[in-house]
């Protein structure tokens, strides 16, 4: 699903590149720029992430320490089977996802400019569709938005970390979050709207990709060993 988003949204954003204009468009203003991007609220709610990020990585690295405490104690019980893949999962998740692909791979390699910056919107450089590699902006472009990446990781984190009956509420508030923490950047000038889906969409395949292999696939040394049945001892009679 998550392969199927990255193919759909790229082909529509390739064929109609003109939605991105439109959307951007509707937060600009002649003269004033983006002035959303001076909302007192909204640079509160961006300022946040951090906070919540740095709280959640907090909450993984200590699931994680104390999953292995107790296994080398020789304790076990329903509440961590599978804490440990889990929690190792989200940390390899963030370095891979928004650490990797996104911020360094596809920020830093296809030069696209933040709608800031294109002279369509009171900047110099020139405008540049999805997947163009443009030399309009040279580090920490507009292709694709980290801050969306990230709130992409925490959702996938609330949902690996927060036990089940507090689940459903708990996705569904992180979720909201994630899409305004990620909207918000388009309000700001800062990111075109394809950056923000195509985001979401590439860092749940790396994530789906990677729990896959790290969580989810059976791997020889965690399948128990097999019982070995007990011969009855041969009598012999001289």
């Amino acid at each position: 699903m998550a392969l199927a988003a990255v193919v759909i949204l790229s082909i529509y954003f390739l064929v109609f590149p003109g939605v991105d204009l439109a959307v951007s468009e509707a937060f600009h203003q002649a003269g004033d720029g983006f002035p959303l991007s001076q909302n007192p609220i909204l640079r509160t709610l961006r300022k946040s992430s951090s906070w919540v990020l740095a709280g959640l990585l907090i909450v993984t690295v200590g699931a994680l320490a104390c999953r292995r405490w107790s296994v080398g104690r020789g304790g076990v019980g329903p509440v961590g089977v599978g804490l440990g893949r889990r929690c190792a999962f989200l940390l390899v998740g963030l370095v891979t996802g928004p650490g990797l692909v996104v911020n360094t791979v596809l920020k830093n390699g296809w030069g696209r400019a933040r709608p800031v910056q294109t002279d369509l919107f009171g900047g110099e450089a020139s405008f540049s569709g999805v997947w163009q590699v443009s030399d309009a902006c040279r580090d920490n472009c507009s292709f694709v938005s980290g801050e969306a990446s990230s709130a992409t990781w925490m959702v996938c984190a609330v949902l690996l970390l927060v036990p089940a009956r507090w689940r459903t509420p708990a996705v569904a508030v992180a979720a909201v979050y994630a899409v305004a923490l990620s909207l918000n950047r388009v309000a700001f000038g800062g990111h075109y709207l394809s950056d923000v889906l195509l985001s979401w969409a590439i860092t749940a395949l790396v994530l789906a990709g990677l729990y896959r292999i790290m969580a989810a696939a059976p791997v020889p040394g965690r399948r128990p060993l097999p019982v070995l049945k007990r011969r009855r001892p041969v009598v012999v009679v001289a």
